[in-house]
């Protein structure tokens, strides 16, 4: 059993979600995510299957705000998040959202992911499509009463997804600074249980 580090959910045993609109030929459709330093979400999803691309950035607040400067004084209604671009022919909207729930972050913390702490850091996903809110409410519904987690989640459903590309410095952080301290301590053990945890969805 894989135990996570901030919570006491195995990620083995999380359930797939019941509504899902599953893998179904299409043009690309995106995803757009919050769970604390995005640095680490980004380098999860950058490794599982069908996903072309993963943009870091800040969702939730107004593009005169979406400046990192601004962001990380907690104040301007963003998150730090992910918008995720992906085949939906290879993986489905409920596997990613498994992946988030399961590996990714926690989603039983409230404005924080460990040491960050703040409204930026929240666990959040943000969509305007009726069908994926559907998806996301209905999977965090079934989490808590399977009792997934000891705590009931958090995760904020938020129905804009504007996103706001963060800068340059924050894209493919881990990828290009696997030895910095930060991404040692929190990314690289997350994204270590992905791929023990997740190898059928690896690219």
């Amino acid at each position: 059993m894989v135990i996570l580090a901030c919570n006491t959910a195995s990620a083995a045993a999380l359930p797939d979600p019941a509504l899902d609109p599953g893998r179904r030929p299409g043009p690309d459709q995106t995803a757009v995510l919050a769970g604390g330093c995005f640095w680490g979400m980004e380098a999860i999803f950058e490794e599982v299957r069908g996903v072309h691309s993963v943009e870091t950035g800040y969702a939730g607040g107004s593009g005169a705000t979406a400046r990192y400067a601004e962001v990380s004084q907690g104040t301007t209604g963003h998150a730090e998040g992910i918008r995720i671009t992906y085949d939906p022919g290879q993986v489905s909207y409920g596997e990613l959202l498994k992946v988030f729930f399961a590996v990714a972050h926690d989603p039983t913390e409230v404005n924080r992911q460990g040491p960050d702490v703040g409204e930026q850091y929240r666990s959040a996903i943000f969509s305007d499509d009726p069908l994926l809110q559907n998806v996301a409410r209905q999977y965090i519904a079934q989490l808590n009463e399977a009792g997934s987690f000891a705590k009931p989640i958090a995760t904020q459903l938020e129905s804009s997804a504007r996103f706001y590309p963060a800068e340059d410095y924050h894209q493919d952080f881990v990828r290009r600074n696997p030895r910095h301290p930060y991404v040692l301590v929190h990314d690289i053990p997350k994204l270590e249980t992905f791929r023990s945890t997740f190898p059928e969805l690896r690219q």
